[in-house]
């Protein structure tokens, strides 16, 4: 019996060919899409989730009186909560950026400016289950010791054994050699602490290896610049351990500011808890659900499309339905011949959507800007909603299917009696209606992301980044260093194409040097300390350089920016500072000044307001600090031929900081980079609307096939009466595109109100206009027009007499 069903739906499958392959076809793109969303989804919500301890370990977070939340924590906090709270095993603090700089090995000859690296607790590898390809877990308890991953051990070591061997780190701290004392599998797309180098925070314990940054002493309750990871004892109760953190914070911190400690799992550090959930993560949860909900109105296309294209391809098939069930085929006998045919079509479709799979891959991993491998390890969980949503949706639709093609009665199936029905025509146009609604609702999508994208591309970010060169400064500063700097830059004014340069510790595009509060002045209100400012400390060459004018006042002096940092009195401040600060206006502030704790500082002047960090955040308030703080060359370069000015200067950059990678990008290219979230949301949401149209019009182009068929002896005694090509094609188009509008009438409301609520996540947004509407709907109805035309116009032209040569 299996033989004789698996061999009637492959006939079947052959007989009907066009069906066929667009069921398959149909099939397949919503599968493939499905396995790669899929896919993803397991590996976001797989993040973390493979060390041993995990479900015992915590992120403190830091959280103010208004909600807002960061990760950074006092670097002195750490021994502290495990001298003090038993239900502590251990406590384990991760740098935030303060480690990168310039790695060398002076005995290869090789240095690289290396971004990803970090100082880490000696226990880091400890509390953590990250693979040790070498060495001991225990080798980073001691001072001035470095694991590097496998990849940075090729990188600098070749085929040699790394361990034992030495690396050069020159960063903020100075020169510091470091002894290799294990080597970790690279730390990949599971894992939100990806770096290739992990130094060892007992360095910094040695205040020689501080280089005068007393801010960096580990000890310290007043710098921020560190993750603290606790390790909790089992069955700890975390909100009680918090209430008992923030006192203690409380008890020790010498100010009043209001923060309070949360404990983040690091199971959710990723994701977060909800949508709602307030603490920072790494991810961003709101796009796995988006993410989700693509995959799955595509996957539902494809099965609407076999729903549709069997229930209709059912009436042709009333008459075998008939002869069978009058020769002894019982109701279970024919519910299994369809089902069969379902499964094959299925498993045809599977197969065809892991080929796609396989080929589409690498552009797959370029859209979500992760490079997963083929089949990356997801969770038995994941793999088991996919395959039952697989099964279910498969189960369901062949059912449905099946029961159509088996209801007709059999004298009327054998007289050629049998009709579809109203209850079918019925879910045929609902399913069509369904399918452009999600097909609209997706290409409306699309339309609003890339206008965003394009708004935040050309909206004026008030600074001039038109040939704008910025070269990240040297770390390795060698003999003579402030000399050869004053050189460099002497060579920098000497060249004619270079129109204006500055350093600074900050630039546009990249984040500030750092953040802090305590600000006031005498017309401040109680919880004006408590405001946070960014920090910038810059040259006065800054603002002309990068074309930000001012509001009032003046910019550094040459003599100001070379004060020591504790000698220095004098700041600027932008037009949102001002405003923070409570100042009526620019001369009032540059008349009063304003109060850092213990110092005051005079406002010599107000710069206009920029965008530092782009168009998806508001203005911060900035002070800008006076110092000669080299960590960036900034450099406006004349136009010419950008290749030969980048290797001229790459050459001075050498000459002048020997051992020094000449690492530079252009600003334009820097903002570009900041809409690389918003670029993949266009991406996904243009690949989706794609498939989803596509599949859409597969089912559509079948349909329509189907009416043609089905009415074309009324086409030829139409044409007989002299109905014109034009007005069947017209009678023909008619009801598929009243359900295209249909469609569009109950997709658009919904996707203005979704895109709406994604819009208001951006300070600086465009409006969803009338134009976008009007636009949408056109390219909706060209499409379904297109595509129901092909068969209309081939039904419209058919010989009359061919038609109706059996009447």
């Amino acid at each position: 019996m299996l033989r004789h069903h698996l061999l009637s739906a492959y006939r079947n499958l052959k007989r009907n060919k066009t069906f066929s392959f667009i069921n398959i076809g149909g099939l397949a793109l919503g599968i493939a899409a499905f396995l790669f969303i899929l896919q993803y989804i397991g590996i976001e919500t797989g993040v973390n989730q493979f060390h041993e301890n995990a479900d015992r370990i915590y992120r403190v977070i830091n959280v103010d009186k208004n909600g807002e939340s960061w990760s950074e924590l006092e670097p002195g906090f750490a021994a502290r909560f495990v001298e003090n709270f038993p239900e502590i095993e251990a406590a384990s603090r991760k740098d935030n950026g303060i480690t990168s700089g310039v790695v060398q090995n002076e005995e290869n000859d090789l240095s690289f400016r290396e971004a990803d690296i970090h100082y880490v607790e000696g226990n880091f590898f400890e509390v953590f289950s990250f693979p040790i390809l070498a060495g001991n877990a225990s080798g980073l308890n001691e001072p001035n010791t470095v694991f590097i991953s496998k990849s940075s051990a090729l990188k600098y070591f070749g085929d040699s054994d790394p361990i034992n061997q030495n690396l050069i780190l020159h960063n903020q701290f100075g020169k510091t050699i470091y002894t290799v004392k294990g080597v970790y599998e690279d730390m990949s797309y599971n894992s939100d602490f990806d770096m290739d180098m992990a130094f060892s925070l007992e360095t910094l314990k040695n205040e020689a290896n501080l280089n005068g940054n007393g801010w960096a002493n580990l000890n310290n309750l007043d710098s921020q610049f560190a993750q603290t990871i606790l390790l909790l004892k089992s069955n700890t109760n975390v909100e009680q351990l918090e209430a008992k953190l923030t006192a203690y914070r409380e008890s020790v911190s010498r100010e009043d500011d209001g923060v309070s400690f949360k404990l983040q799992p690091l199971t959710e550090m990723h994701l977060g808890a909800s949508l709602n959930d307030p603490l920072p993560t790494y991810g961003n949860i709101k796009y796995v659900y988006i993410l989700g909900a693509i995959g799955l109105m595509i996957l539902l296309i494809a099965w609407f499309n076999y729903v549709n294209l069997s229930t209709a391809n059912s009436l042709k098939r009333s008459v075998e339905v008939g002869v069978r069930k009058a020769i002894g085929a019982d109701q279970k006998s024919l519910l299994g011949q369809f089902l069969m045919q379902t499964a094959l079509v299925n498993l045809i479709g599977f197969l065809v959507a892991l080929v796609i799979i396989i080929l589409c891959r690498p552009l797959f991993n370029e859209m979500i800007g992760k490079d997963l491998p083929l089949f990356a390890h997801l969770s038995p969980s994941v793999w088991l909603i996919g395959a039952l949503a697989l099964l279910l949706g498969t189960l369901i639709s062949g059912v449905y299917a099946a029961l159509v093609s088996t209801r007709f009665k059999t004298v009327e199936t054998i007289k050629g009696l049998a009709k579809s029905g109203k209850s079918g025509s019925f879910l045929r146009k609902s399913l069509v209606v369904m399918q452009f609604g999600v097909s609209v609702a997706l290409i409306f999508a699309t339309v609003v992301i890339y206008s965003q994208l394009d708004y935040l591309r050309n909206k004026d970010l008030g600074v001039d980044a038109e040939q704008m060169l910025v070269i990240r400064g040297p770390a390795i500063y060698g003999d003579n260093f402030d000399s050869r700097r004053n050189a460099f830059l002497n060579e920098l004014a000497s060249q004619s194409m270079v129109e204006k340069y500055a350093l600074s510790g900050a630039v546009p595009a990249r984040f500030y040097n750092f953040r802090t509060n305590g600000f006031t002045h005498p017309g401040s209100k109680p919880d004006d300390k408590y405001n946070s400012y960014a920090f910038v400390c810059t040259e006065g060459e800054y603002f002309d350089t990068y074309g930000i004018p001012l509001k009032a006042g003046r910019t550094f002096t040459p003599e100001e920016v070379r004060v020591d940092w504790n000698s220095n009195s004098k700041v600027m401040i932008n037009e949102t500072a001002l405003e923070y600060m409570g100042f009526e206006s620019a001369q009032e502030a540059m008349l009063e000044g304003i109060q850092w704790d213990e110092r005051h500082l005079d406002i010599i002047g107000v710069s206009a307001d920029y965008h530092h960090l782009g168009l998806q955040s508001e203005i911060d308030p900035i002070i800008f600090y006076p110092q000669q703080y080299g960590q960036f060359f900034s450099v406006k370069l004349a136009k010419g031929d950008r290749k030969k000015q980048l290797a001229s200067l790459g050459n001075l950059y050498r000459q002048y900081f020997p051992g020094n990678p000449f690492d530079y990008s252009f600003l334009e290219e820097d903002f570009a980079e900041s809409l690389q979230a918003e670029q993949q949301y266009g991406l996904v949401f243009t690949t989706a609307s794609v498939l989803a149209i596509l599949i859409a019009c597969l089912g559509l182009f079948g349909l329509t096939m189907y009416t043609v068929e089905a009415r074309i002896k009324e086409i030829g005694v139409r044409k007989v009466l002299g109905a014109s090509v034009a007005s069947v094609v017209a009678l023909l188009s008619k009801d598929f595109l009243i359900l295209v509008v249909i469609a569009l009438l109950l997709a658009t409301p919904v996707t203005i109100y979704l895109m709406s609520n994604w819009l208001s996540d951006f300070p600086y947004a465009i409006e969803i206009n009338g134009w976008m509407v009007a636009g949408v709907a056109i390219l909706a109805l060209m499409i379904a027009f297109i595509t129901v035309s092909f068969q209309t116009l081939k039904g419209a032209l058919m010989n009359p007499g061919t038609t109706l040569r059996n009447e």
